[in-house]
């Protein structure tokens, strides 16, 4: 059964008001490139969602005639490519193919994205990559094409449309993201499901729906300036695996570890103070075992000697 935590669990929202007063120019420079890309409004739109509303869309949810629809308390909700993409001004016009990239771009980022000196392979390790275009790779696997699973791989597709992001290419987000909706919605489907904020942004515009009760998105899912300076601060110490979920970065903190192993001291030193206490009360014990019990009885047993008793003269 589809739950809210399920369709939010790794998506990022994008609060880019707050991450464009950072100070880290590779971090700014990623996230005006998703704004030059035309994914401002699909990522940053309003963080408001409601859980009953998202449960019913999908159990009723279909692909018909090339239509998105669901029956919602009775009322019926067609969602189509263009309405899709009206809602968030996606562009309509660009690559829908990543085979269509250009091939010196695609050389230059091998580059451009490696945090080391050595071109990375274009289906490459996440931890191979700058921590800005780690953050972009997560952004597009977790929240655009919402990918089930380990996130630490780096696959073709996503390393192309990386580099269109990067490098300007114009790309028909309209339909690449819409063909994901169509998935969500298709019975039997591997695709995970997910664009929970954007799914209810479009159900509040349908006559006759009422929205109900929503929530607020998470905080520990909001891209931040204080969540991405703190994303920073752990990959650089752990190598980029960690993400950027605040509950992961809470489970280590350094101070528990020192606490644990001061206390540990401390009992071991005491004994071996009491131990020397002991030993120096057992010269006693050695002084009585210095004679052998036999000697002692051999000793007791043996004749004593008389002095020879003089003769009397007569």
């Amino acid at each position: 059964m589809t739950t809210a935590s399920s369709l939010i669990s790794s998506s990022h929202h994008i609060d880019f008001d707050s991450v464009f007063g950072m100070e880290d120019t590779g971090m700014v420079h990623m996230f005006e490139s998703l704004i030059t890309t035309g994914l401002k409004n699909f990522l940053g739109c309003p963080a408001v969602f409601s859980e009953a509303a998202l449960i019913e869309f999908f159990a009723n949810g279909s692909v018909r005639d090339g239509l998105v629809v669901s029956t919602m308390n009775g009322v019926h909700v067609e969602i189509s490519e263009k309405v899709f993409a009206e809602a968030f001004e996606l562009p309509i016009d660009g690559l829908t193919d990543v085979s269509d990239v250009p091939k010196n771009l695609v050389f230059d980022a091998r580059s451009l994205f490696s945090a080391s000196q050595e071109q990375v392979s274009i289906s490459c390790l996440k931890k191979e990559l700058k921590l800005e275009v780690r953050l972009l790779h997560d952004i597009l696997a977790k929240t655009m094409f919402v990918k089930a699973g380990s996130f630490d791989a780096v696959t073709r597709e996503r390393f192309m449309l990386m580099t269109c992001i990067t490098y300007g290419v114009k790309v028909n987000w309209s339909i690449l993201l819409f063909n994901v909706l169509k998935e969500m919605v298709t019975p039997a489907s591997r695709q995970a499901k997910g664009f929970a904020i954007q799914i209810c942004a479009i159900l509040k515009t349908v006559p006759g729906f009422v929205f109900g009760e929503s929530r607020v998105f998470p905080a520990s899912r909001v891209l931040t300036e204080k969540s991405i300076h703190r994303y920073v601060a752990v990959n650089d110490k752990v190598g980029g695996e960690a993400d950027i979920d605040a509950p992961r970065v809470k489970k280590t903190p350094v101070k528990k570890a020192v606490s644990h192993k001061r206390p540990a001291v401390d009992i071991e030193t005491v004994p071996v103070v009491k131990k020397q206490r002991t030993t120096k009360g057992k010269p006693l014990v050695i002084a009585q075992e210095a004679v052998p019990l036999q000697i002692v009885e051999v000793a007791a047993d043996a004749p004593v000697e008389q002095p020879p008793v003089p003769k009397r003269k007569s």
